[in-house]
């Protein structure tokens, strides 16, 4: 009876050693990983939730030389490096998500360092009430001064996500150049043929076509502008989001580590409960049929 007893108090006491740890683990996990520090909340893109919105679009240009080697007219086919130069088109864009717990602050060092970088802000959009604001800046940039203010930016509040796209334009400016051409050769065109005698339907249904094509015009210069020097931009968009400290109590972290400890132990011995059973079956088993198997081969 004496070795039984003291087998029962050694297995309640490897148990409850190996309870108390799992706990011990679970209640200081919750502090290392910050469980009172923020609260978590939906940090969704702001700028790709509202697609439909008409976000202003910078552009910008680089030159650079290219070299290529083509072949000579001579007969030995001597290759020789030709330089061209290209007049690259491009959009870039820099997304930087960030919280803050000091919200007014770091809201207007975003706009003084918009200002230091002589940036202007292309849409602003504030939401919220206090302890839960949020603030969307797309900023446009001078191209040289993009990397300065992108690096900058990162370093108000703290950032969640960023990004930096850079997307070439070149063939989407050459087409709408085209598109520009053809139909200023259309409408002058149509000015020709609006010089000579016709009926009056005709007329009017001419004058109607060349206003159309004005307008087009008029719209193709405006998509054209945005590729002009002056006006060359990089973006940056900037979303701020606030957050607040949230203070959990001693009581609840022992509460929570209680819970989980008592979830996950009970999982670990069902499963060595089960492996154990398995084993010993399997054991029984083997113990069975491995004489038999052992005479037959021997036979």
């Amino acid at each position: 009876m004496k070795p039984f007893k003291s087998r029962l108090i050694k297995t309640i006491t490897l148990l409850a050693v190996g309870f108390i740890l799992l706990f011990l683990f679970r209640f200081i996990y919750g502090y290392t990983t910050g469980l009172n520090e923020f609260q978590e909340e939906d940090f969704s893109n702001f700028f790709n939730d509202n697609e439909n919105v008409s976000f202003k679009r910078n552009y910008a240009s680089d030159n650079y030389k290219f070299k290529r080697l083509e072949l000579t007219s001579s007969a030995n086919a001597v290759t020789q490096p030709h330089e061209f130069d290209v007049n690259q088109k491009y959009e870039k864009t820099a997304t930087v998500r960030s919280r803050s717990k000091e919200f007014e602050k770091d809201e207007k060092q975003v706009r003084a360092t918009i200002k230091k970088f002589n940036a202007i802000i292309q849409y602003e959009q504030n939401a919220g009430r206090t302890g839960n604001r949020s603030i969307h800046f797309l900023i446009g940039t001078p191209p040289e001064k993009f990397d300065s203010l992108y690096n900058e930016v990162l370093k108000i509040g703290i950032v969640r996500s960023k990004e930096i796209t850079k997307i070439d334009k070149t063939n989407e400016y050459k087409n709408l150049n085209a598109k520009k051409a053809s139909l200023e050769i259309t409408r002058q065109s149509l000015l020709d043929i609006k010089k000579q005698n016709g009926k009056i339907d005709e007329y009017i249904n001419l004058q109607n076509r060349i206003l159309e094509i004005e307008q087009e015009l008029q719209s193709l210069g405006v998509l054209l502008g945005d590729f002009n020097e002056e006006n060359e931009f990089c973006t940056v968009k900037f979303s701020l989001s606030e957050t607040h400290e949230v203070k959990v109590s001693f009581l609840h972290r022992v509460k929570v580590a209680f819970e989980w400890t008592v979830q996950y132990y009970l999982l670990i011995l069902c499963i060595g409960a089960a492996a154990a059973v398995f084993g010993f079956f399997f054991l029984l088993i083997i113990d069975k049929l491995l004489p038999s198997i052992l005479s037959k081969l021997n036979s």
